[in-house]
């Protein structure tokens, strides 16, 4: 039996989730566990391998 970890987040999910308020492509920060939104300047949360698409839940990008 193999111990291989599996990553929180699915990347193929990026291919169907886009910003909620721009409608843009979301960007992957591994690191950070966040969804980046460069047009709206946000970074959505990604917790427990979901990722929380709440304008009010994101950290603003300066």
């Amino acid at each position: 039996m193999t111990d291989e970890v599996k990553p929180l987040f699915d990347r193929r999910m990026l291919e169907a989730l886009v910003c909620p308020l721009t409608h843009a492509v979301l960007s992957y920060d591994a690191e950070a566990q966040e969804l980046i939104s460069r047009p709206a300047k946000l970074a959505y949360p990604i917790r427990s391998g979901v990722p929380i698409l709440l304008p009010d839940e994101a950290r603003r990008l300066d």
